[in-house]
């Protein structure tokens, strides 16, 4: 038991200081190249300026760096590699034991962290790279949406047939509810609507305080199904987030964006999944709960839409997605990231109690 918890909170140890020391080489670089966009603002699913949100976030996104999701991926891998390095340099009982990289938990998911990450990476430097008249810039989403659609397709081909799973948890049945290979795209349905609630990032420290706790939750869930490289993975995820957070408060010194998001909600999907009949579990269950914040942040997008759509024009919220109408409504971008984490934890403690007692 004392090894597997260090096994699970040394890796977020070392991401966490990991991650600060990538900070200042990283931001470095960031501000020396002006990675930011050089024209504040964006623009709706129709391809029109928000006027309101434009004139809200006018001083934040110029002359703050993007790509700060890089220090989350980053860290995270040199971390998980340093330890299974030390294991295969010294073969000692210790080190082979707190080496967490193994096939049937990790590979997958930082697969997709990395992968993400540098999809994500991609989207962003064509994004700051782009027209100083351009609101839009990188990847459009449509593409965005098809990588997505893409890596959950294979991931969830790779559980359909390499590691037999077909079902999904459910409490009182035994066996889960069998799906066939309709898991495939379920998988994919989920992994497109987590990665939908990456639009969370809009404001400083809030998505990574989000993160952080979604994470942890899930990192609890796989330490009691007895996974324990998957629950060292989800501490690594958290600790590097931590890192990032640590610059991200306010004011920002960078700001997530697509790197970041991209490979933490595709990771998500995999972690939620791998917690679920593959550990025993109900993960995907208590997605749900414990992913609120995200699928809140994604469901007010949607309505914002489909109600200027089929009533002309006229919206629910100020601001679409739902913690920039706080912002319009008079909320402080503190106060909103604030009651944001406070919501975050409490889904997170309760997914998490959820996941523990159903049978």
């Amino acid at each position: 038991m004392i090894i597997d918890i260090v096994k699970v909170f040394l890796p977020s140890i070392l991401a966490f200081a990991g991650g600060i020391a990538i900070t200042y080489i990283l931001t470095a670089q960031l501000y020396k190249h002006k990675m930011w966009k050089k024209k504040a603002g964006k623009v709706d699913f129709s391809g029109n300026e928000t006027t309101l949100f434009n004139e809200l976030h006018k001083d934040r996104e110029v002359n703050v760096p993007r790509m700060g999701g890089v220090v989350i991926w980053l860290s995270a891998g040199i971390t998980i590699f340093f330890l299974w390095a030390l294991g295969q340099i010294f073969p000692t009982d210790l080190f082979q034991k707190i080496d967490f990289l193994s096939r049937n938990q990790t590979w997958i998911p930082l697969t997709a962290l990395i992968f993400g990450g540098l999809i994500g990476l991609i989207d962003d430097y064509l994004e700051v790279r782009g027209s100083g008249n351009n609101l839009h810039g990188g990847l459009a989403l449509k593409k965005r949406l098809i990588v997505v659609a893409v890596v959950g397709l294979l991931t969830a081909l790779w559980f359909y047939f390499k590691l037999d799973i077909s079902s999904i948890g459910f409490p009182g049945l035994p066996n889960g509810i069998e799906l066939g290979f309709l898991f495939v795209p379920l998988f994919m349905i989920v992994a497109l609507a987590i990665y939908s609630g990456g639009v969370i990032d809009g404001i400083d420290g809030l998505a990574g305080g989000i993160f952080a706790s979604i994470f942890a939750a899930y990192g609890g869930i796989a330490f009691y199904q007895q996974q324990i490289n998957l629950a060292a993975f989800c501490a690594l995820i958290v600790g590097a987030i931590l890192a990032f957070l640590w610059f991200n408060i306010p004011p920002a010194r960078y700001y997530m964006s697509e790197t970041g998001t991209m490979g933490l909600t595709l990771t998500l999907t995999v972690v939620a999944f791998m917690t679920d009949r593959l550990g025993g579990g109900y993960g995907l269950l208590v997605l749900p709960i414990i992913a609120l914040p995200l699928l809140a942040t994604s469901i007010s997008s949607i309505i914002q839409v489909a109600s200027k759509k089929f009533r002309h024009g006229k919206k629910i919220f100020l601001i679409a997605p739902l913690h920039h109408h706080f912002e319009a409504i008079g909320w402080p971008a503190y106060k909103v990231t604030m009651r944001y984490w406070i919501f975050g934890v409490v889904c997170a403690i309760l997914g998490l109690i959820i996941a523990l007692v159903i049978r």
